[in-house]
């Protein structure tokens, strides 16, 4: 029978399926390509994937194209494996398989537990090839070669970018860059944070308005945390504002969001929770059903504030005093980042907050980057003349090493013939083994703002993870993305890390140990969304700014940036001899020969401290302390 649709497509009466699990019985037929079709029965809620999966020779079929990727077209579209499969009536599915794309989760979406403003579903349809700016939508490219189009389904009262990441067929890209979908008759555009309610039946196509980040919520910059979930799950709450949500100390007072304790005393049982997650199979049902049970016996390990965050009132000073040299990275006047002052006019961040607007080949910047040092009330919003232009990327490096150590650091040149102190170069440490730090920056693109945390020593990054997973088990975000969370902490062995509040716009804020020495660049972390809809994040981490000042040496030297290292030079500070001996280590081992071959040129012969830097290099012998205080 054919489920009663309304005009504007939204099915009625059987599509309560999250509230009702039996439903109308009815019938649908499916064929793999030239084969004979096959009538399925069904009377109860689920997927269409589930309903399939009744066929043994479906069965068969997926078992042979296990390594390949599933698509199944209604009606000339392409629907989702996790359709509900009371939207299908007496009709004739086609079964397909293609080359896989991205790693999906296999689970298809989880939808949190929250009320919804309607059980209506509605359906509407997206172009599988973007417009003009964004032609590139799907995750896995094959899909376009089977199907013109692809069918996404939705409830009423969510929006559009919910509707859109449930159904996790689509790049990510289209939800960080200020995206619409624009009806392809008409050209009427609907924006992401439109309401679905009015879209069944009609076609759109993704096309990008510009490469600004949406305008419905503050841009972050973190981009470097993991979303492997962010494709199942749904409803989450997008109209909160992020300047309303925090509850740290702050310069100004404000708070910042603080990770909510969670409650480990859910006295339901694995069954229980399982049998309210709507779109399970029962293979899939028993699979997590045994998961779930191991995971109910392990320890529950917390991690909260203690006597090594307390902080004295003269170290807050001091770090209300360092805070100065602190800015936001803004990116055509939009926040993009933090960053901090390191040395002379040479600012520090993160390289993936300008990733997407610096050309490497030709070292430019593709858009205009200004810093704010004084963004610290939103009543006292700063006058346009307080950002000082970013005159050039000095050095830029966003790759791994020989080993597969990240490198994510970019050192920006201001243009202002304003004179700057030497900034926090004169506070660098060397990281601690433990202990409470500071992190100053500007998290979710607002005012600037400190958090106390501690720091999650490498034996018990583990059991941080952990934690996550057993307080979002009534979700089920997928133990393979907690797993890949543990084994990438595991492998990261030379971040620091720590449970933080900050996450997006706060990438490249500078952390402090207990000395207020500067001893890391606050870089990123693990997200994903709580059953609330809310974003957390597993654990954070930043790179040791030993291990950047160091790389920082060389990339200069290599590019003959002669003028930097000069300034650089001139900022003494303790350790600077250390930092030396590391980088002539790392230059004999990789025979780096610009350090060596320059030593007769004109640059060193006209200026006594590049003489003395590069003779350092020349040594052969165990190196000799260079003489740091007569520079």
């Amino acid at each position: 029978m054919e489920p009663e649709t309304t005009n504007n497509g939204a099915v009625e009466g059987t599509a309560k399926q999250e509230k009702v699990e039996p439903h109308l019985t009815h019938s649908f037929e499916w064929c793999l390509s030239g084969k004979n079709p096959t009538s399925l029965t069904c009377n109860k809620a689920g997927t269409v994937e589930d309903v399939l999966r009744q066929s043994s020779q479906f069965r068969r079929t997926a078992e042979k194209n296990k390594n390949k990727e599933l698509v199944i077209v209604r009606n000339g579209r392409a629907i989702s494996s996790h359709f509900p499969c009371s939207l299908l009536g007496n009709e004739r599915l086609t079964v397909k398989y293609v080359k896989a794309g991205q790693k999906q989760n296999q689970l298809g979406p989880v939808h949190p537990h929250k009320k919804r403003p309607s059980g209506e579903l509605v359906m509407f349809h997206v172009l599988a090839r973007g417009g003009k700016g964004v032609m590139k939508i799907m995750k896995n490219p094959a899909i376009k070669t089977q199907v013109q189009e692809i069918t996404v389904y939705a409830y009423k009262g969510e929006k559009v970018k919910q509707a859109l990441r449930r159904d996790g067929r689509f790049l990510n890209i289209i939800f960080k860059k200020n995206c619409v979908i624009s009806h392809i008759s008409n050209e009427v555009n609907t924006e992401m944070s439109n309401l679905v309610d009015d879209l069944g039946g009609e076609t759109f196509k993704i096309i990008l308005l510009d490469k600004s980040s949406p305008t419905e919520s503050q841009p972050g910059s973190l981009d470097t945390y993991m979303t492997e979930n962010e494709s199942q799950i749904s409803g989450a709450d997008e109209n909160q504002d992020p300047q309303l949500s925090s509850t740290n100390t702050s310069a100004n007072g404000n708070t910042p969001k603080k990770k909510p304790v969670q409650s480990d005393t859910h006295t339901s049982t694995p069954r229980e929770i399982l049998s309210q997650i709507p779109h399970l199979s029962q293979i899939q049902r028993q699979h997590l059903l045994k998961e779930m049970k191991t995971s109910f016996q392990l320890l529950c390990v917390e991690y909260g504030k203690n006597a090594q965050t307390c902080t004295e009132v003269k170290t807050m000073k001091k770090l209300m005093d360092l805070s100065s040299y602190v800015c936001q990275v803004r990116i055509n006047g939009r926040p993009g980042g933090s960053g901090f002052l390191l040395f002379d006019k040479f600012v520090l961040t993160n390289a993936h907050v300008l990733k997407d607007i610096y050309n490497m080949n030709r070292h430019q910047l593709d858009e205009r980057v200004t810093v704010n040092f004084s963004y610290e009330s939103v009543a006292g919003e700063p006058e346009s003349g307080a950002d000082m232009e970013v005159e050039e990327v000095a050095s830029f490096e966003y790759c791994p090493d020989e080993s597969g150590y990240m490198y994510d650091w970019a050192l920006l040149r201001l243009g202002t013939d304003q004179a700057l102190s030497h900034g926090l170069l004169t506070h660098f440490g060397f990281l601690p083994t433990s202990g409470g730090i500071c992190i100053i920056g500007h998290p979710d693109g607002g005012v600037k703002k400190i958090d106390s945390c501690l720091i999650v020593p490498f034996d018990e990054r583990s059991q941080v993870v952990d934690k996550h997973y057993r307080n979002n088990r009534v979700q089920i975000i997928t133990q393979r993305f907690f797993e890949s969370v543990s084994e990438s902490v595991k492998q990261n062995r030379q971040a620091l890390t720590y449970e933080s509040c900050f996450y997006c716009g706060s990438s490249g804020s500078p952390v402090f140990d207990r000395n207020c020495r500067v001893i890391a660049m606050h870089t990123g972390g693990y997200k994903y969304s709580n059953e609330k809809g809310e974003e957390q994040s597993v654990i954070e981490f930043g790179y040791p700014l030993s291990d950047i000042i160091e790389h920082m040496i060389v990339h200069v030297v290599q590019r003959r940036q002669y003028d930097v290292l000069k300034a650089y030079l001139a900022c003494e500070y303790t350790h600077q001899q250390n930092i030396m001996n590391n980088v002539k280590k790392l230059v004999d081992s990789r025979n780096i020969t610009a350090f060596k071959n320059i030593i007769n040129s004109s640059e060193t012969e006209n200026d006594e401290s590049l003489k003395r830097f590069f003779e350092f290099f020349c040594q052969k012998e165990e190196p000799v302390q260079m003489e740091i205080d007569d520079l």
